[in-house]
């Protein structure tokens, strides 16, 4: 059998844009019969992913087709979820190549060759969204699913920073989400509360000093706050205290290394001075190894500045 088959070369060509894969209802729809289906498996053209999904010869077996042969063999009301989501989201620490599904609860018993698939009996109208042409649990929801599907501690708080640090999601939103589901007896809600406890900022360094400064009694900064002059920008900081016209930033392992980063890191450095704030960094050593010098500092800091305001 060949491809001169004017309904199979179609099917050829809507499975081309779907990385791949084409379910028996599309193939039902643009008229293949069931007898050129079953002719085109004997040529091999098409194979069997799936019970009710077939891929094209020749076609990758990526990722990206094991999800398209999921949510095609699921159907309308399965979505990608889990550790798969948080894959297209490009959040942190996220295993690659994880394949997996949520159906609505009357799915029940719905099964892939390849790949997870859990069961929900609640869909908020914000949940699903499409992402790289995927129908996908929001970064909030995927956030959410982690945490009651049992994601270490590690794992949760390197989800929900870099969703902040992506713009997708937010810690207000996180919290108003979980504060909707508590009722619901998720798993995962107690670790949740304590890990947005320290929310806000973009990277588990920042995480670890908004835990210093929680631990320590310390009035907590505001995280990833833009300042400007006469309405221009003149940067974007890791922590500000308001009042006290008091910048914090902190450093990762490495830092800014080359010359041209030392140099526009300066210059930041002294436009944020220049317009009368007062700027400190601890690095990451400070805030792992000496986490006692970091909170000594910081409240002699937050001291003066006070004192400073007050005159």
């Amino acid at each position: 059998m060949d491809v001169r088959n004017t309904a199979l070369r179609a099917a050829l060509e809507i499975a081309a844009h779907q990385h791949g894969a084409i379910s028996v209802r599309q193939l039902r729809e643009i008229g293949v019969t069931p007898k050129v289906r079953r002719n085109a498996i004997a040529a091999g053209i098409l194979a069997v992913a799936e019970p009710t999904v077939f891929v094209a010869a020749g076609s990758a077996d990526t990722w990206y087709r094991r999800l398209q042969v999921g949510l095609l063999a699921l159907g309308p009301n399965a979505w990608v979820s889990h550790e798969a989501a948080a894959a297209l989201h490009d959040l942190d620490r996220t295993p690659p190549n994880t394949v997996a599904f949520t159906v609505l609860r009357g799915q029940r018993g719905a099964r892939l060759r390849c790949g997870v698939v859990h069961t929900t009996n609640f869909r908020g109208p914000h949940d699903v969204i499409t992402v790289n042409g995927f129908r996908c649990s929001s970064s909030t929801r995927t956030v959410l699913d982690l945490a009651s599907a049992g994601a270490p501690e590690p794992r949760l708080a390197a989800a929900i920073d870099s969703a902040v640090r992506l713009r997708k999601s937010a810690e207000l939103v996180l919290s108003e989400r979980l504060a909707a589901l508590r009722g619901r007896g998720r798993y995962g809600v107690r670790l949740l509360d304590r890990l947005l406890l320290d929310a806000g900022g973009e990277t588990m360094l920042e995480r670890k000093f908004l835990v210093l400064v929680r631990e320590a009694g310390l009035p907590r900064p505001k995280t990833q706050c833009r300042i400007a002059r006469s309405a221009e920008h003149v940067a974007r900081v890791d922590f500000l205290y308001v009042a006290e016209r008091m910048v914090i930033e902190v450093s990762g392992r490495l830092g800014h290394s080359t010359p041209g980063e030392r140099a526009k890191d300066a210059q930041r450095r002294n436009e944020l001075q220049d317009i009368g704030y007062a700027v400190y960094e601890y690095t990451w050593g400070d805030v792992t190894r000496r986490p006692a010098w970091v909170v000594e500092t910081l409240r002699e800091r937050l001291r003066r500045r006070r004192a400073l305001t007050v005159v």
